[in-house]
């Protein structure tokens, strides 16, 4: 028995078992083979192999062939219906059956006519096992009527107007096809103007004076008749009008704005909207509910028509067709219906069983409306057929249960709904045969080593036979480890090797017999090419040769042919071939190509190429060094499941030698137009094997490298589409991690298309508690990256593992991870928090750690809050923003840097995981101790007299404890900046000003000035400032203040004082005449931008201020208008610019100008000087 199944290997238990095909009662279609052998004493129920079509439409004009073929054992009889009733054939002289034969042929072309023998015929094939029917065949003659003669008026109109040539042609059998053309037969030219409707109409959107025209006619051409009608023709005159108005569109077909259209399955859809409108329309169309189908869509007529092939009921839907043209739009609804005449879904197959066997037969149908199913035996309705037994009917099925051979019969299933019908015939043969092997015996196999063999055994036994095979004389039953088994009984090797060689025996057994043949296997070596023929430059005029050396099989005779460009070689004695060489003499431009050696044998075939390129013979101008040409012919080969033999030809190299070929690849289903690279081959190779993953749509391209550069791509190939099969990779970044305390989301990295292997790329999620004894809980997922596990305990470690599986199969099993499900706020504060305080800026803190189980997260650490809750000194709370600190990991203690000294500090602690923090320890206080004050926040000289100085003086900003006292310095600074003694005075802490008394008049003091705590000095202030005289007295003043605090001079020396003090003012006007100082000139010298005048109601100078004791006073120290004193401030002195300063003088020789630095300052106070009334020493008494 044969089996109508394509080869397929069936699985069989493991272990080494006998391979044993087991053939069981099948629903699938079974058939008795043709063997004439097998035929001559095997009966069989009849079967219609020929019938004419449903609807038969006739040549009137020649016989009427109605066919009726049918096999069976014994040949079956036949008998005919006509109109439901019995046809006898033999009352009609012109009817007659064909010997051995059920075709009717009726001679209608001697006398009697078609229309006679119009109406439904059926046959019926009849023998001893049962009676086959066919389809009711519908016969009709064609008809090609003549048009109704019609007077037909000239059509004048305007240009511009929208116009419509009717048709209308005869109703004819089959319909006519319909065409325009004019008197010369010419066919009128179309466009989106001007065409034709499905109807036969001919529409025209607006008209021109070209369309004036006496010869518009319709044709209708009958193919079944091959005859043609013509209409009357049709004279249009179109005047031309001074102004077209434009109008936007309407519909001359179809009407109004909605309309509907039924349609049968499998039919062709066509749609139509054509507008009238000027400019002229154009059409669009959209489906409403949907998107038009891909690759099943067509615009037909300028896109006046829409047609879709195929269509199914998933095309039904509203389809509107929108008119346009620039002064609007209107559209147009056309509601589809898609109707369905029944189809199959499963067919009736022929069953044949032995007796006591089960078997069944179904007839399954689909349709719109859904069709009936009725059942017929032998041609008779089973409602009133014979009864059987073994018959049981349920609906669809035929239940057959312990046949007997009177159960044999010809079943026919008719499904039918208002649309058609479908009729199959289908017998149920009761046999008991034993085996038979249909295969000739001895039969030699040859096969080409590494390749699959198989060995052919036909059987036919009923009950179906089981199938063993067997090697060699004595060998034992094939096991399923190397060998497969189709269930046609052929057995495949699936890689043949030289040790396959041999005798295999074909065993078929049932229970009425056994049947067996041997066939012999002979494996032979492969047909290899071992010398190829290389790329070859020769110049024109010169000779050319190519080898190529074949290895073969002793046993196999080779041929080899040499090809050019896929061609024969030319006939042409300049081209000779010997046992392994192509020789071309005399090389001219039309040689050059790709030349290929291939070698053949009865059992297989290779082949290899390789390029001639021919140059001119003699020295050219320069060469054009260039990148290659792209490769071209890119051809596929030896296609197989994870391998392609890719071959090319290479582009012209630009007289720079090919080094190599880069070979890509595009996958078009999964990343279409990105390239990837493949592989790379020398530059003497045209071909290359690749190597395929699964379930990729393929296309290669290969550009060719040279010294100078790489080549631009060749065109792609043609694309490979590789077999599917199980993934072989699962997904990475597999973590497991809690958004919730309740759920543990597990994540991963998805496969991507390339890596899937197949369709239907799915995930396999599972997990289980670590330390729990549960099983693993699994779930598939489409293809997504994330899945979230519900209803967990609070952080608890899980194994995870993510596996990717599609349509073919499983991956290999998954790694597993560990994950935690979601962490909640830990539940317990750190305790025995105590706080060692190291100094008064830095405290170190202690605490116990929480236990691990009351974290409930990841540990990330402790986290301190730290603030200055209350002032020591001043005693006022006041609230201070918080400060944090954060130790990480599981410590136990940390350090607090940055505290203020003599402060009340709070502090807890909170532990702290992914989730958030706990809850807070006790606060815990502390204090800091004392430390040294900051400096004074500002130091004024007020009121400068003759011998007494006022200091004033804001407390420090930053006390750092309680105040004990302020500790002044000072010391006098002379004209060379050398200083002098230095005084030390405590000052109580509670004052802000002090008055020193008793110092030297015109004298620059420097001062020092710091505060104390108990716990030592702060950082000091220093600022300078000089003692004043009366300003209009000052030469004078000075120096009689001078004297007269010499008491003991007075007395003494009256007389010489006062001469003295003559001679003085006597010489202070003459050089105050004859040499002042040139100020402006010098200013207007130096030009300083830095240097600003003095204002001239004030010339004093401010105080100046040293930040370190003893460094020398620099240029551009000043001190503001109040004295105050800023550390940014310059230690600039005057000293240090020399005759630059730009300064004034009076008359007297007394400074009046004023310093400036690079900063703008507010003018000081003056003071008088005490030296002699020079400008050097004006600058030196001010330094």
């Amino acid at each position: 028995m044969q089996l109508k199944i394509m080869p397929k290997k069936k699985p069989l238990s493991a272990g080494r078992v006998p391979l044993i095909l087991l053939l069981c009662q099948m629903i699938s279609a079974l058939e008795v083979p043709l063997d004439p052998k097998l035929l001559e004493d095997l009966v069989q129920p009849p079967t219609i192999t020929q019938q004419s079509p449903k609807d038969y439409i006739i040549d009137p004009r020649e016989n009427i062939v109605i066919q009726c073929e049918a096999k069976g054992k014994p040949p079956p009889s036949f008998s005919w219906t006509r109109n439901g009733t019995h046809f006898d054939i033999d009352k009609d002289p012109l009817v007659t059956m064909k010997p051995d034969s059920g075709t009717l042929i009726i001679n209608i072309m001697s006398e009697g006519k078609a229309e006679t023998y119009e109406g439904v015929y059926q046959c019926t094939a009849r023998n001893e096992r049962g009676a086959a029917v066919s389809n009711n065949i519908v016969v009709r003659p064609s008809r090609s009527p003549l048009w109704t003669k019609e007077k037909l008026e000239p059509i004048i109109l305007r240009n511009g107007q929208s116009l419509v040539l009717p048709c209308r042609p005869p109703i004819g059998l089959p319909p006519p096809i319909i065409f325009w053309m004019d008197n010369s037969f010419q066919r009128l030219p179309q466009s989106e103007r001007v065409s034709q409707g499905l109807n036969g109409d001919l529409y025209f959107s607006n008209v021109l004076p070209e369309d004036t025209r006496e010869d518009y006619i319709c044709y209708a051409r009958f193919n079944h008749t091959q005859t043609i009608q013509q209409k009357q023709p049709i004279s249009v005159k179109v005047i031309s009008a001074k102004s077209n108005r434009e109008r936007p569109p309407t519909f001359l077909t179809p009407e109004g704005n909605a309309s509907n259209k039924e349609e049968l399955r499998g039919n062709v859809l066509s749609l139509e909207c054509i507008a009238e409108g000027l400019p002229t329309p154009i059409i669009y169309w959209i489906k409403e509910d949907g998107t038009l189908p891909m690759n099943r869509t067509f615009y037909r007529n300028f896109q006046k028509t829409l047609q879709i092939i195929q269509v199914s009921e998933a095309d039904s839907g509203n389809y509107q067709c929108i008119a346009k043209n620039a002064l609007g739009a209107i559209h147009h609804t056309i509601s589809v219906t898609v109707k369905a005449a029944p189809y199959w879904i499963m067919a009736p197959q022929n069953l044949v069983l032995s007796p006591g066997e089960d078997g069944a037969l179904i007839c399954r149908a689909n349709g719109n409306p859904k069709p009936r199913i009725s059942w017929l035996s032998n041609g008779v309705p089973i409602e009133i057929a014979p009864d059987d037994p073994s018959r049981k009917i349920d609906g669809d099925t035929i239940i057959f249960s312990n046949v007997q051979e009177r159960s044999s019969a010809v079943y026919q299933c008719n499904a039918s709904n208002e649309y058609g019908y479908l009729l199959a015939n289908a017998f149920v043969n009761v046999l008991a045969e034993p085996p038979r092997i249909l295969t000739s015996a001895n039969t030699l196999y040859q096969v080409i080593a590494n390749r699959p063999a198989f060995l052919d055994c036909a059987f036919f036994g009923s009950p179906l036979p089981t199938i063993e095979w067997f090697k060699g004389a004595k060998g034992s039953a094939l096991g399923e480890d190397v060998y497969g088994l189709h269930e046609n009984g052929t057995l495949e090797i699936p890689v043949a090797q030289k040790e396959s060689t041999g005798t295999y025996t074909c065993v078929a057994r049932n229970k009425l017999g056994m049947a067996k043949n041997e066939v012999n296997l002979e494996i032979k070596d492969p047909t290899r090419i071992i010398k190829q023929p290389e790329y070859a430059v020769v110049q024109r005029g010169n000779t050319v040769s190519f080898e190529c050396k074949v290895k073969h099989d002793h046993t196999l005779i080779p041929t080899v042919t040499w090809l050019k460009d896929n061609c024969e070689l030319p006939n042409d004695g300049r081209f000779t071939v010997d046992k392994d060489h192509l020789v071309v003499a005399e090389v001219s431009d039309d040689d050059g190509g790709t030349y290929t050696c291939v070698a053949n044998t009865t059992l297989d075939s290779v082949s290899a190429s390789a390029v001639l390129s021919v140059v001119a013979p003699t020295p050219t101008p320069a060469p054009i060094y260039d990148v290659p040409n792209p490769p071209f012919d890119l051809e596929l080969t030896d296609q197989l499941d994870k391998s392609v033999q890719l071959s090319w030809t290479p582009g012209d190299d630009n007289n720079s030698p090919i080094t190599k070929f880069i070979i890509e690849y595009e996958d078009a289903m999964h990343e279409a137009g990105l390239w990837h690279h493949q592989t790379e081959v020398p530059g003497t190779q045209t071909t290359a094997q690749l190597k395929l993953s699964p379930y990729v749509n393929y296309s290669f391209r290969v550009m060719a490298e040279n010294s100078l550069g790489r080549s631009l791509p060749s065109e792609a190939s043609e694309q490979y589409l590789t077999k599917a099969a199980e993934p072989d990779k699962n997904p990475m970044t597999v973590e497991g991690l809690g958004s919730e305390p309740d759920n543990l989301v597990i994540t991963w990295k998805p496969l991507n298309g390339f890596e899937s292997n197949g369709p239907g790329l799915q995930y396999k999620v599972s997990w289980r508690q670590k330390d729990g004894d549960d099983e693993w809980t699994s779930v598939v997922v489409a293809n997504v990256s994330k899945y979230i596990v519900s209803g967990t305990p609070t952080f608890v470690p899980y194994l995870i593992k993510v596996q990717a599986l599609n349509d073919v199969g499983f991956a290999p099993e998954p790694a597993v991870v560990m994950g935690h499900s979601g962490e909640d706020l830990p539940m317990v504060a750190p305790g025995n928090v105590h706080v060692n305080v190291v100094n008064s800026t830095l405290a170190e803190v202690h605490w116990d750690p929480v236990p691990l189980k009351s974290i409930r997260g990841h540990l990330q650490g402790y986290r301190i809050y730290y603030w200055k809750a209350q002032s020591s000194s001043k005693r006022n709370r006041r609230h201070i923003e918080k400060k944090i600190l954060t130790f990480q990991g599981s410590k136990t203690h940390g350090m607090l840097p940055g505290l203020e000294p003599f402060s009340h500090y709070t502090l807890h602690i909170r532990v702290v995981n992914g989730k958030g923090e706990g809850p807070a320890s006790p606060d815990r206080v502390f204090n800091t101790p004392e430390g040294v004050p900051s400096a004074p926040s500002a130091l004024k000289i007020v009121n400068p007299t003759l011998d007494s100085l006022t200091l004033e003086w804001d407390p420090p900003s930053h006390p750092n404890g309680i105040l004990t006292e302020y500790t002044l310095k000072y010391q006098p600074i002379n004209s060379t900046h050398e200083l002098g003694p230095l005084v030390d005075l405590k000052i109580p802490a509670n004052k802000t000003r002090w008055t020193l008394k008793n110092l030297n008049f015109s004298t620059r003091y420097k001062f020092y000035f710091y505060a104390q705590t108990s716990a030592g000095s702060g950082s000091q202030i220093t600022e300078e400032a000089v003692t004043t005289v009366d300003e209009g007295k000052m030469a004078m003043a000075s120096r009689q203040v001078d004297i007269a605090t010499q008491g003991w001079f007075i007395g003494l020396m009256c007389a010489v004082a006062l001469l003295i003090l003559i001679l003085l003012i006597v010489c202070f006007i003459r050089r105050n005449k004859g040499g002042k100082y040139p100020v402006k000139e010098k200013e207007d010298a130096h030009a300083d931008p830095e240097i600003q005048p003095m204002k001239e109601d004030d010339g004093t100078f401010g105080e100046y201020s040293d930040a370190e004791d003893h460094k020398p006073l620099k240029k551009g120290s000043r001190t503001p208008s109040d004295r105050t004193v800023k550390k940014e401030d310059s230690d600039d002195s005057l000293v240090d610019y020399g005759e630059g300063v730009n300064g004034q003088f009076n008359e007297d020789g007394s400074f009046i100008g004023q310093y400036s630095g690079k900063k703008e300052k507010e003018p000081a106070e003056g003071n008088e000087s005490s030296e002699a009334p020079s400008p050097v020493n004006a600058m030196n008494s001010f330094v």
